[in-house]
């Protein structure tokens, strides 16, 4: 399933471009030594989202469209990825 298309975010050069906004990480990404990702709500009103390393506070962000954020976590809570 084609979610949409992602553009590399890198504003400002790195993550630091993101430090004013909140981020949320999932409540099921705990236990698993940190490996998870964070997105942010800031930019739902230029319809994109923001999404980073948990690890990685000033690393790249991946700058997705809104839609396909919406999509993703929809297919996901489906459970469209439990085989991957």
């Amino acid at each position: 399933m084609l979610l949409g298309q992602a553009v590399l975010g890198d504003l400002a050069g790195r993550g630091t471009a993101f430090r004013r906004v909140t981020w949320t990480k999932s409540s099921y990404s705990g236990g698993n030594d940190g490996e998870c990702v964070e997105f942010s709500r800031a930019l739902a009103p230029t319809g994109t989202v923001p999404i980073r390393d948990s690890k990685n506070h000033d690393g790249p962000a991946l700058v997705v469209p809104a839609a396909s954020w919406r999509a993703f976590v929809s297919a996901a809570g489906r459970g469209e990825f439990t085989a991957l």
